[in-house]
C-alpha cells in the first residue's frame, strides 16, 4: 500500500501549517467565545491526544482512502467511473460527494453508541480554539477507515482527488474549530457555502439539541438539506463541553485515551440536571 505522496507532504502539509499558524495568531487576537481553562494547559493536553492519532491518519487512513479509490479506479468501479463525465465534472462531482458522505459519517459518530465513546474524547473539550481540531482519539481515526475507504470506492473518485480533498478537509476543521471572532456580516454570509466558527461552537454545546445539529464539514448545504442547521445562539451564551464531563482534572491524556474503554455518563450536569436553552430566534438566524 502506498504512503509516500510527495504532492500531498511537499505541498500539503505546509500548506495546512501555514493556515494552523494564521488561524492560531488571530484567534488569539479576535477571540470569539471566551476562554474557561488556560490555554497552555490545553494545548499540552490537546496536542498529546493529537501526537498519537494524527500518525494513525497519515499512515493509515491517507493511504487506505488513496489505495480503495485507486482500486476502483482500476476495476472501473464506482459511480463516476460509469458515468459518462468529463474529467473537470467529474472532480467537481467527486469533491461534493466526498463531503456529502463525511457529514453522515459525523452524523453517525453521534448516533452510535460505540463510535460516540470515541469521538466524545473530541467534544469533552472544555474550551474550543483550533488545538480541538485535531483531538480526535486514535480508535475515531481506526474506525473512519473502513467507511471513508469505502466511499471513496463506491463513488470512484481518482485517487489523486481523495489527496486533494483531504488537504481542504483538514484547512477547513482546522478554520471551523478556531476561536476567531469574524465580523458578524462577513460570516453571516460565508455561511451560506462553508461551515464557519460560529456555526460549529453551537455543534460543541452541552445542549444536546445543539450538539446534534451541524454536521457538515467543509459546505453548510448538507446541514441545510437535512434540516439540521442550528445558527440560533449567542456565542456568549455557549457552554462548551460535554454535561457529564465537566472536571479539568478528568482531561489528562491518560484519562482521555482510557474513557471510550469506561462506562459512558448520561447527558446530564453533575448535578443531574439536562442543559436546555430557550430557543428565542429561528434556527437559520446566525446570532452574533
Amino acid at each position: 500500500m502506498k504512503i509516500i505522496f510527495p504532492k500531498f507532504d511537499k505541498l500539503g502539509m505546509p500548506l495546512l501549517g501555514l493556515a494552523a499558524a494564521t488561524f492560531f495568531i488571530i484567534e488569539t487576537k479576535k477571540q470569539l467565545r471566551k476562554r474557561t481553562r488556560p490555554k497552555t494547559e490545553r494545548i499540552i493536553e490537546n496536542g498529546a491526544v493529537a501526537a498519537v492519532a494524527l500518525p494513525a491518519l497519515r499512515l493509515l487512513l491517507l493511504p487506505g482512502m488513496y489505495a480503495a479509490a485507486r482500486l476502483a479506479q482500476k476495476k472501473n468501479f464506482g459511480l463516476l467511473n460509469w458515468l459518462p463525465l468529463p474529467k473537470w465534472l467529474r472532480y467537481a462531482a467527486g469533491f461534493l460527494l466526498l463531503d456529502y458522505t463525511n457529514y453522515f459519517w459525523h452524523v453517525l459518530l453521534h448516533q452510535s453508541n460505540l463510535l460516540w465513546r470515541f469521538h466524545n474524547i473530541h467534544h469533552m473539550d472544555l474550551d474550543m480554539d483550533l488545538s480541538t481540531a485535531w483531538r480526535f482519539h486514535i480508535g475515531e481515526n481506526i474506525f473512519s477507515l473502513p467507511y471513508r475507504s469505502a466511499a471513496a470506492a463506491l463513488l470512484g473518485v481518482p485517487g489523486s482527488l481523495v489527496l486533494f480533498y483531504e488537504v481542504i478537509f483538514e484547512g477547513c476543521t482546522a478554520f471551523h474549530h478556531s476561536n476567531i471572532r469574524l465580523p458578524y456580516e462577513a460570516e453571516r454570509r460565508l455561511n451560506w457555502v462553508l461551515v464557519t466558527p460560529r456555526m460549529h461552537g453551537i455543534h460543541h454545546s452541552i445542549v444536546a439539541r445543539e450538539t446534534n445539529s451541524n454536521f457538515s464539514v467543509i459546505f453548510s448545504w448538507w446541514d441545510r438539506l437535512h434540516q439540521s442547521l442550528r445558527l440560533n445562539v449567542p456565542q456568549n451564551e455557549i457552554t462548551i463541553g460535554v454535561p457529564a464531563y465537566r472536571d479539568p482534572k478528568e482531561q489528562s491524556p491518560k484519562q482521555l485515551f482510557l474513557l471510550p474503554f469506561t462506562q459512558q455518563r448520561p447527558w446530564h450536569l453533575p448535578d443531574g440536571t439536562v442543559p436546555e436553552r430557550e430557543e428565542l430566534y429561528p434556527p437559520h438566524h446566525l446570532c452574533p
